[in-house]
């Protein structure tokens, strides 16, 4: 029995689904892929046990058929055959057989039966959210960066998407910097939260589409479904209590000054050179319509910008991380960006103009 389906049709959701496969498993059925066809359709879905997607594409299928194939050769295979060939796979015995024109492979598969499929969460759905793809995305997007990457602290290492209200509150902390962003959400809901971990995070940052077409979100007690553009994301949530973001985010602070996001990025880049290589440190020392970046290393060396802004506050001498200040000036869209300062022991809080939602928390570091 045969499948034809169009190589073109074909790679991208490939790609999508692919992406998540491991490349050293221990169990080998997790460097596969589960193909299933049926009525006119192909289902494509990987997983490496802590989340799943599927994605469903037209082809042309002469009955039912299910295997599991290497991801990684699949997709290969694919990637180089030329654009739009017809690709005709049919599968028999422990074999799958890839022809493309003038082209065969013939592939190792293992049984679909033994594919460790996610299953839907049989307890009760707490949530159902709908929003636009580019709106989730965007949230996301305004604040993954301040994850931590491997903190011990495992509730660390993904973000906080709390529903409270009508409002959608998403956060990122490693400990050091936290970043917040919001949206208004069309129902109300009693409050909730989970834990997203940090890889469907960024799975759903490359799967969502810059489009108005919604993205449903089911929330049951231990996993998050996410569904859209015919795709689904099966998740497991991370358990443990996430830090208390309102205690860490300050408001009333005095010393502020807005300026250009490009200029202060550039001029960070370059303060950041000569910086200690292990912790990172700039200084910022503000003065009467001035802000001066100095940074220094074990060397003796220095790098000194020097920067015109408006600012009538207190004179001040802060210290921070300098890649958690570029890491905001970079993931943010704004032309102009504001600081806000009460003391040089105090943490730095980071807000744009045009989006009063979006808060960026910096602990300062002595230096």
């Amino acid at each position: 029995m045969n499948i034809n389906i169009d190589r073109d049709v074909l790679l991208k959701p490939l790609s999508a689904v692919g992406s998540i496969v491991e490349r050293r498993h221990t169990l080998p059925i997790l460097s596969n892929l589960l193909l299933e066809a049926k009525q006119s359709m192909l289902t494509l879905t990987a997983t490496d046990l802590e989340m799943q997607i599927s994605l469903s594409v037209p082809a042309t299928t002469g009955g039912e058929v299910a295997t599991t194939v290497s991801a990684r050769k699949f997709l290969d295979i694919c990637r180089s055959l030329p654009e739009q060939t017809t690709i005709t796979i049919s599968v028999e015995d422990n074999r799958m057989q890839v022809r493309a024109s003038k082209s065969r492979f013939n592939l190792q598969t293992l049984p679909s039966t033994d594919y460790p499929l996610m299953a839907k969460s049989a307890g009760e759905t707490n949530l159902v959210l709908e929003l636009p793809q580019k709106q989730l995305k965007k949230l996301l997007k305004q604040v993954e960066y301040a994850m931590a990457q491997q903190d011990i602290r495992y509730y660390l290492n993904g973000l906080l998407l709390e529903v409270s209200g009508n409002r959608l509150n998403v956060v990122g902390t490693d400990g050091h910097r936290l970043s917040f962003t919001s949206t208004e959400i069309a129902q109300n809901h009693e409050k909730q939260e989970l834990i997203l971990p940090r890889k469907t995070v960024m799975e759903l940052i490359k799967l969502l589409e810059d489009s108005d077409t919604p993205v449903t979100i089911e929330v049951s007690t231990n996993q998050a479904n996410f569904m859209f553009s015919g795709i689904r994301i099966i998740s497991k949530v991370i358990e443990g209590k996430f830090p208390d973001y309102n205690r860490v985010i300050p408001s009333g602070y005095q010393n502020s000054f807005n300026l250009d996001r490009q200029t202060l990025l550039q001029a960070m880049q370059r303060a950041s050179i000569l910086s200690n290589e292990k912790y990172r440190g700039i200084r910022m020392v503000l003065g009467k319509d001035s802000l001066r970046l100095i940074s220094s290393n074990s060397e003796q060396e220095e790098a000194e910008e020097e920067l015109e802004i408006s600012y009538s506050g207190d004179p001040l001498d802060i210290g921070f991380n300098v890649t958690y200040m570029i890491d905001v000036l970079n993931n943010v869209n704004s032309d102009r960006i504001t600081f806000s300062l009460a003391d040089a022991n105090s943490s730095c809080l980071v807000t744009v103009p045009d989006d009063s939602n979006y808060k960026y928390v910096v602990m300062p570091m002595r230096i």
